[in-house]
């Protein structure tokens, strides 16, 4: 099965040390463009900031990665960020953390211990999904087989989208790619071959807070 991570809601978390304030907003982003963009507009929001440090992982196979210390030492904050991203297995996304200090030099260990701890808060308020890789099947059937259909859709847990009643029963369904053909298979043998099936379209779909979602990419 074809699936991976990523962050489907945006949010922001602080953490503070040694009076230093560490404030991570996380952005779901799908190129370099929108993360740029993202950047300034943090920017602008804390405007009286001196270090906006950022890391972002888009794409897959192999994914792009790219990170920014911003002006702190070297390997101290941009790093911290990307293995936090790396380590949920995270992808199409932006992290930037922003740093009011407070007076106190906190040292390398500090810096890579607080920009992490706030990306980790920033992304713990995130809304996280894994997007599987799959497609829109519609199940043509007789009013006799729509029972037994119904009971192997919910044992493989795959959701109904829609359900048409005429002189035939039409069953919307979402299908990861590798349950295509044991799926057809269980149909043929629950209905005794009067279920057809008909591949509407390829897409990604997830599971979010709100409910069922189907995406482009």
């Amino acid at each position: 099965m074809e699936a991976y991570r990523t962050v489907y809601a945006g949010g922001s978390g602080e953490v503070t040390e040694k009076k230093s304030r560490f404030i991570a907003d996380v952005f779901p982003v799908h190129s370099q463009e929108e993360a740029f963009n993202c950047l300034e507009e943090t920017r602008k929001k804390y405007w009286d900031a001196k270090h906006h440090c950022w890391a972002y992982v888009i794409g897959r196979n192999p994914p792009e990665e790219r990170l920014s210390d911003d002006g702190e030492p070297s390997g101290t904050a941009g790093k911290p960020i990307l293995e936090v991203i790396r380590g949920r297995e995270l992808t199409d996304v932006f992290v930037v953390v922003t740093r009011y200090f407070g007076g106190t030099l906190l040292g390398t260990g500090g810096l890579v211990r607080a920009y992490s701890a706030a990306a980790a808060e920033g992304l713990s308020h995130t809304e996280i999904i894994t997007k599987i890789h799959g497609f829109k099947q519609k199940i043509i059937t007789d009013y006799t087989g729509l029972g037994k259909i119904q009971y192997l859709l919910a044992q493989r847990k795959l959701p109904v989208l829609d359900t048409v009643y005429t002189d035939r029963v039409e069953i919307y369904t979402l299908v990861p790619d590798d349950e295509g053909e044991p799926l057809r298979k269980e149909l043929m043998e629950g209905t005794n071959g009067q279920a057809s099936t008909e591949t509407i379209q390829s897409c990604w779909f997830a599971q979010t807070e709100a409910g069922l979602n189907i995406f482009e990419y």
